[in-house]
């Protein structure tokens, strides 16, 4: 069954995740969806320096939107900030370093940013990374699912008080066609047990993403929910982790401004908060977050383990000796099933 959906998932690839794929699609786009200003509204973009989260920037400060940058390398981040303001004429752009495989760092800066910003109309959690060798960071968790998977996790919990008082809000999180090929496993998180697989680990992650993404639209329905996938895109991401599939794929591959389209449009357009939030999208669509026939379902009970095992180790990361009561979860946690 494995090598069925890897071998359909590829064929839809080169037929949907590429150039091409979005050169088809692209061409039953409603034009005026994205002819909106959105000044006075305020998007945090983590990973906006650089790829689809700098092109996702630049097209949302085009149409007036304050603009959070959470990066990981300052001078990237500066460089990438002020051809930003050149290229749009839009000076509300501000620069946050914070490093998403830092997981306590990561809910520090989300805690200190509620106190200092009023509200946060739009998260997109664009940030994400693909590690070949098993490593950890300062908390002992897994490099990629401390980034992936734990850094969205906090990072949006954390927000998700700013954004309920904020308008019209929306959480929009970028996830991998990957991910149609991984059930979601909830014995191994911190990958640990057998030969450890980078791209499969990311699929993982991008898994669990979707799953974080449906149990979010259903605890607070007041915040429009979604993932996507961006499809092939040529960025420095790609070409540094998956250097063998970037020389391969060449010019089929999607530009970064093609790669952020649906993210623009999740996060501008108002025909996409219309949709019913929690759903999976690929160009402007939302489709299905399982192959036909594929043994990738998760029971009740998978997920609620799942989501019980990122509360307790948001909790474990707190700093504060009142954790309990004020953590990312807030004091009254939802427990999904």
């Amino acid at each position: 069954m494995s090598l069925y959906r890897n071998a359909v998932w590829f064929w839809n690839g080169m037929n949907q995740y590429t150039r091409k794929g979005y050169e088809a699609a692209c061409k039953d786009f409603e034009p005026k969806d994205l002819d909106v200003s959105v000044v006075g509204r305020s998007f945090m973009i983590t990973g906006a320096n650089s790829g689809i989260g700098r092109a996702t920037a630049m097209a949302i400060a085009k149409r007036g939107g304050t603009i959070h940058m959470v990066c990981r390398n300052k001078d990237k981040a500066e460089e990438a900030r002020a051809d930003i303001v050149n290229e749009s004429g839009n000076t509300e752009v501000y620069v946050h370093i914070v490093d998403m495989s830092d997981t306590s760092k990561v809910w520090e800066f989300a805690e200190a940013f509620k106190k200092q910003y009023p509200s946060l109309n739009v998260l997109i959690n664009n940030a994400g990374c693909m590690v070949h060798k098993r490593e950890l960071n300062a908390e002992g968790l897994e490099k990629n699912f401390a980034t992936n998977t734990m850094g969205v996790y906090i990072l949006t919990q954390s927000l998700i008080p700013l954004l309920q008082r904020s308008r019209y809000p929306r959480v929009i999180t970028v996830s991998s066609g990957g991910m149609l090929v991984q059930k979601l496993g909830v014995d191994d998180l911190q990958s640990e047990r057998g030969h450890f697989d980078g791209v499969m680990v990311y699929a993982q992650n991008k898994r669990q993403q979707v799953v974080l993404t449906q149990q979010w639209a259903k605890a607070y329905p007041v915040i429009h929910f979604s993932v996507m996938h961006p499809g092939w895109v040529d960025t420095p991401a790609v070409s540094t982790s998956m250097p063998q599939f970037h020389q391969m794929m060449g010019e089929r591959l999607r530009s970064a401004e093609q790669g952020a389209d649906t993210v623009v449009w999740l996060a501008l357009c108002r025909a996409a908060a219309r949709t019913r939030s929690g759903q999976f999208f690929q160009d402007r669509r939302p489709v299905p977050a399982h192959l036909p026939l594929a043994w990738t379902h998760s029971s009740a009970q998978e997920i609620q383990r799942f989501m019980t095992q990122l509360e307790t180790l948001a909790r474990a990361v707190q700093s504060q000796p009142d954790a309990e009561c004020n953590g990312p979860m807030g004091p009254s946690t939802p427990h999904f099933v």
